[in-house]
């Protein structure tokens, strides 16, 4: 690998690595916040209630980060398999639907902070069912195949694991702490092995 090689594959890997930290991690404090939130019986507007949904927010830009930066690691030319055109396409298409994901969640979260927002564009019912799946499609796509490529950029457990944290939070929001401890476990090891 030549240097300009070596610096391009390592600038996504700084990304990536950021983000899979980063998001979990905001995840959990929403999750916490929601929790404080709504000890008085009812969730709303307040401090926790905007302090929360502005983590969260924070939270899907770095997924969406993520998704970009796994997408341009797996793609570069230190993993080896990745110039396929079926591969690509997947990569592509994984990437596409973790992002389309990723913004249906942006946008109802940025309706819950602004409610006259939310009110003159809610996301419409099908893509309100349809986002959290693509979202979960394309970031569990991206990160088995950096379980599977070689050297591999994650540990084959760290995909299951992420799947569990979002099974959890899909189960019981009360649940976003663990599934956010969940994912962040999954996500951690990220491309410690090609240092």
């Amino acid at each position: 690998m030549t240097d300009t090689e070596l610096r391009v594959s390592r600038q996504p890997l700084r990304l990536v690595r950021a983000a899979a930290v980063g998001a979990p991690v905001l995840l959990m404090l929403y999750g916490i916040l929601r929790i404080i939130d709504g000890l008085d019986g009812d969730h709303g507007p307040g401090w926790a209630w905007d302090l929360g949904h502005a983590l969260f927010l924070v939270a899907f830009v770095l997924f969406a980060s993520l998704i970009v930066g796994m997408r341009r690691l797996l793609a570069s030319a230190g993993v080896a398999g990745s110039r396929s055109t079926g591969l690509r396409v997947l990569l592509d298409a994984a990437t596409a639907a973790g992002l389309v994901g990723a913004g249906a969640f942006l946008w109802v979260i940025l309706g819950d902070l602004f409610p006259r927002l939310g009110d003159a564009a809610a996301l419409p019912d099908p893509a309100m069912a349809a986002g959290p799946l693509l979202f979960q499609f394309g970031l569990l796509t991206l990160l088995v195949r950096a379980a599977v490529v070689r050297p591999r950029l994650l540990p084959v457990w760290g995909p299951p694991l992420v799947l569990l944290g979002f099974v959890s939070i899909a189960v019981n929001l009360d649940l976003l702490p663990v599934g956010g401890a969940l994912i962040l476990s999954g996500l951690l090891p990220i491309g410690r092995q090609v240092n």
